[in-house]
């Protein structure tokens, strides 16, 4: 059974038998086991070595200031990158390639093609479930603005059969009768539920479609998957005009355009006026994060909406049905799949989408914290790499020391998303608390909230940029705003502090301590309510 299985398609332990899924289940129980071992032996150092955890917590609040102004630099940077990109006139610089010479690196061939802007089809998959015909009439109209040539865009917009057939026949005939005319192609499809072995998710959808899609009209049409981009979107991303531009001119120029994804900046502006202030305040900081990734190259991983070869993707088998975080898995299975051969290249162009919004104050709260669970649960991807590294480890090729880094940057990348806010805000009081006379009749006990006060106010410097990025950031006022509107918006970044507890550290926590004990997640699906 295992010697046909494929691994890269896995989305969980119990997807394996025998000693395969005893090693899987063990580093599905790695994350959370590290997270609270390093919150539980805090805590219970506090009570018993109260002055050890003094000295740590000084320790990691001058880290923390570290990190906040490493970070800082890499923020400002991407975003003079993003206006830069922004300003930038693709279509020209793709008619000024004339012609590009790009090998790829396939083993079957040493091909060299030979190709302009004008031999690349663009395919946009947009999977939904139960979203209204505004979110999906504003996707559409965003792809129409792009400025790209309509007559080179094959739009695929696939449905869920579980949302119910009379919603989803209503919205597939306001689909047809609004853009039937508008592209290369409209390809329509209706993803079935209960298919057995799938995931109930995007993932599962979306594969769906892309296979239909080759079944039904590439292969037909002889259409060369060389010369194909695709991109899958959420249904609320609306492109900044260029964007397809961007990504042909980026196709053409790169070293290995097959072994590539590419990723734009997600913002979230489409509701970001009417929204709540913790739902922006979430939003903006995903934003500053990804921001930061774009310039760290090293660590850049697929997220949300995204584009990439087809025939890369159909060379994978196109994207799993089992795993929840399909965004970024699918570049983990290239990369596995290419022993490390494959990358992200950023692209400083913007791509907007919704900031959770529920029907009332409470609803979007308990969205946005199941929201940030599912993006958390993207710590399923660790016991992913480690077990395909460990599989592939002695396969001629394979780039050990690439594929460690990557794994490195996600243990890292999730213990800190998950300890990190609750060891500043909450464990750094605990040695006062908890230490009694044997802590608080020491020096030390009168210096620890001076020295974190002094070093949390320099690490404010970082909130206090992010305010004025996200300022700078932010759409035009509706005219039903008032002027003070949009400063009212810059001074909530002071409620971060309590914000990335609350819909940081705790969901990711909880999201890792379900991995850990086997409750798998399903797909969350976000409502978008405007």
């Amino acid at each position: 059974m295992n010697e046909t299985i494929d691994y890269l398609k896995i989305g969980k332990a119990t997807d394996l038998k025998g000693r395969d899924r005893k090693i899987y289940r063990l580093l599905e129980i790695f994350p959370g086991l590290f997270s609270l071992s390093t919150l539980i032996i805090l805590v219970f150092l506090s009570y018993f070595k109260p002055v050890w955890v003094a000295y740590v917590i000084i320790a990691f609040d001058v880290y923390w200031l570290i990190l906040v102004f490493y970070m800082a630099i890499f923020l400002i940077s991407s975003y003079f990158n993003l206006k830069k990109g922004s300003a930038i006139d693709w279509r020209k610089k793709c008619e000024d390639l004339k012609l590009v010479s790009t090998k790829t690196s396939f083993a079957e061939s040493a091909l060299c093609h030979q190709m302009t802007w004008e031999d690349i089809t663009h395919v946009v998959v947009l999977p939904l479930y139960q979203e209204s015909e505004e979110v999906i009439s504003d996707c559409f109209n965003g792809l129409i603005a792009d400025g790209f040539l309509t007559d080179k865009i094959i739009v695929a917009i696939t449905f869920e059969a579980r949302a119910g057939m009379e919603s989803v026949e209503r919205r597939m005939n306001f689909v047809k009768e609004k853009y039937s005319n508008k592209f290369k192609h409209l390809f329509i499809t209706v993803h079935p539920d209960g298919i057995e072995g799938e995931l109930k998710g995007k993932g599962a959808n979306q594969a769906w479609c892309a296979r239909k899609l080759q079944e039904e009209y590439l292969n037909p049409q002889n259409l060369d998957y060389d010369k194909i981009i695709i991109s899958v979107f959420d249904i609320d991303t609306v492109v900044e005009p260029g964007y397809f531009f961007a990504v042909t001119y980026k196709f053409l120029t790169v070293p290995d355009p097959y072994r590539t994804s590419y990723q734009p900046i997600p913002v979230y502006h489409n509701n970001i006026w009417s929204s709540p202030f913790f739902s922006r305040v979430t939003a903006s900081s995903n934003t500053f994060w990804q921001m930061i990734m774009q310039i760290r190259e090293d660590s850049l991983v697929t997220y949300s909406s995204h584009s990439m070869s087809f025939k890369a993707l159909e060379e994978i088998g196109f994207w799993g049905t089992t795993s929840v975080s399909e965004d970024s898995r699918i570049f983990w299975h290239c990369l596995m799949h290419y022993n490390g051969n494959y990358r992200v290249e950023p692209i400083f162009h913007k791509v907007s989408m919704d900031v959770t919004a529920d029907a009332g104050f409470f609803k979007t709260a308990a969205s946005l914290y199941k929201q940030q669970r599912r993006w958390a649960w993207g710590g399923e991807n660790i016991p992913y790499l480690v077990f395909n590294a460990w599989k592939k480890w002695k396969t001629p090729g394979f780039k050990k020391g690439k594929i460690f880094g990557h794994i490195f940057i996600q243990i890292y990348g999730f213990h800190a998303w998950a300890t990190n806010a609750l060891i500043i805000g909450v464990i750094g009081w605990l040695p006062m608390l908890l230490g009694g006379d044997r802590f608080n009749s020491t020096v030390l006990s009168g210096n620890l909230p001076n020295v974190t006060q002094t070093l949390m106010s320099f690490a404010m410097i970082g909130m206090v940029l992010s305010a004025v990025v996200s300022y700078l950031l932010l759409p035009k006022r509706p005219k039903k705003y008032g002027r003070l509107k949009k400063l009212w918006m810059t001074l909530e970044w002071a409620t971060v502090p309590v914000t990335i507890i609350i819909f940081g550290s705790i969901p990711c926590l909880e999201a890792q301590i379900r991995l850990l004990l086997g409750k798998y997640m399903g797909f969350w699906v976000t409502p978008k309510v405007r």
